[in-house]
């Protein structure tokens, strides 16, 4: 059985809020085995931690071979769970269009 940790979305619409799961690779983005830790991506700096997370758990799901997502070996790589890992491809959606580039130059 393939695992994945992978985030499930919660919250409503506008203000997401996801749970780190590892599940199945093949079930549903909300169904999973155990809730590994909580991201918010809409709190502000001083608030609470946007992550929280449950490392001794992590650490067995990635020792019994769980593929994180590139989404959550970003988070697991801030916290210093993995090794840093470098996004060599930026996705196109991001580069800036024309009317951008003639403002530059």
């Amino acid at each position: 059985m393939a695992m994945k940790l992978r985030l499930a979305r919660h919250g409503r619409k506008g203000i997401p809020f996801f749970w780190l799961m590892a599940a199945d690779a093949r079930c549903r983005r909300e169904t999973g085995k155990e809730k590994l830790g909580t991201y918010d991506p809409c709190l502000s700096q001083g608030k609470a931690p946007k992550v929280v997370l449950n490392k001794e758990r992590i650490q067995y799901w990635l020792s019994c071979g769980a593929q994180p997502t590139d989404r959550v070996r970003r988070i697991l790589s801030e916290e210093g769970i993995l090794p840093k890992y470098e996004f060599r491809e930026t996705p196109k959606k991001s580069t800036p269009g024309k009317k951008a580039l003639e403002r530059k130059g």
